[in-house]
């Protein structure tokens, strides 16, 4: 991993099943696959820094227009001051 996402926020109660470093556009982004309280979700993770000039609308659109968005659910963007900005998507509950 870059030393760009070294430093990403980890939540104790959410389980990490896969991650990798990708792009979307020209922005480097950090990918999770994860599961919390039976719900499996996806996360990309920007450096804030990369995304201060990016309205959430923005960020939203870039999301829907990638390849990782599938359409299933809502779409939540958290701007956090760990530098990092969280857009999470996909989310499916357990049955």
């Amino acid at each position: 991993m870059t030393s760009k996402f070294t430093t990403v926020p980890s939540d104790g109660e959410t389980k990490l099943l896969l991650q990798c470093e990708t792009r979307v556009g020209d922005l480097d982004a950090l990918w999770q696959w994860w599961v919390w309280d039976g719900i499996t979700a996806e996360s990309l993770i920007f450096a804030s820094a990369d995304v201060a000039g990016l309205s959430n609308a923005d960020l939203e659109k870039a999301i829907k227009d990638s390849s990782f968005y599938k359409g299933i659910s809502s779409i939540t963007i958290s701007r956090t001051d760990s530098g990092y900005t969280f857009v999470n998507f996909n989310f499916v509950e357990a049955e």
